[in-house]
């Protein structure tokens, strides 16, 4: 009786939990193809995609810490709470989050050495990160969800983690330059370009206005194709960095 009645739980859970990681996998398997120079190791893309899952769990501390003291300073209901909550404590506890683990994987690594690696690696990370928290998204409110994240918030993460890493390949071009001051410019690019994005999309998403649902379309549309233009552009270009 106990197998009769568990059975189609446990396969309904493993249904919402395949459709929350496939759309994550698709990606991941599309930007490696795409390396155009010199592919990556299973091993190093791996492993960033677990940094990612764990920046994830990381930033959830973050954002519950702060968060409490945003609601205990910032009257909830004005303007300025809405903008400090996502610009601030969602953008910014999850865009430092991914960035520091993908700077600790990988920036003295001896497989960083093309350009277009710096966006392969922030983008493993961003859809770690995605993909772990698709799952419980997709766990709590069902199928329908994983349909709508498949379409937005998977690809957002994606390419947040495009603009991070252009920033984060120059930055590494310019230390072997020895131009020290390119390279932090554009390390704090790396985190500035997601962060302003991220903001944006959250910011737009849960806007009530009549009207708003249109202009998040046209930004999610806008947002994606920048981003898929700038990886086949740079893919296409790569070249390495020495």
């Amino acid at each position: 009786m106990f197998y009769y009645l568990m059975g189609p739980i446990v396969t309904y859970n493993v249904i919402l939990i395949a459709s929350a990681v496939i759309p994550a996998v698709i990606l991941l398997i599309r930007v490696y193809r795409i390396d155009r120079l010199e592919k990556e190791s299973f091993s190093l893309l791996g492993g960033l995609v677990v940094a990612g899952i764990l920046s994830s769990l990381i930033a959830l501390v973050e954002e519950r810490v702060l968060s409490t003291l945003l609601y205990n300073y910032v009257d909830p209901y004005s303007p300025l709470y809405r903008i400090l909550l996502y610009f601030v404590v969602v953008a910014v506890s999850e865009e430092t989050s991914k960035y520091l683990l993908l700077k600790y994987k990988t920036w003295r690594s001896y497989e960083f050495n093309c350009f277009f690696d710096g966006v392969i690696y922030a983008v493993f990370v961003s859809l770690g990160f995605a993909l772990w928290e698709n799952i419980n998204y997709v766990l709590s409110y069902g199928f329908s969800t994983a349909l709508i994240r498949a379409l937005t918030a998977i690809p957002g993460h994606a390419c947040f983690g495009v603009f991070m890493g252009i920033f984060y390949a120059a930055a590494k071009f310019y230390e072997r330059r020895n131009d020290a001051g390119s390279c932090s410019l554009c390390k704090i690019m790396a985190l500035v370009a997601p962060i302003l994005l991220h903001g944006a999309y959250d910011y737009i998403a849960t806007m009530e206005t009549e009207g708003f649902n249109w202009l998040f379309l046209v930004f999610v549309v806008i947002m994606f194709i920048i981003s898929s233009k700038v990886v086949s552009n740079i893919s296409r270009n790569d070249r390495y960095l020495d």
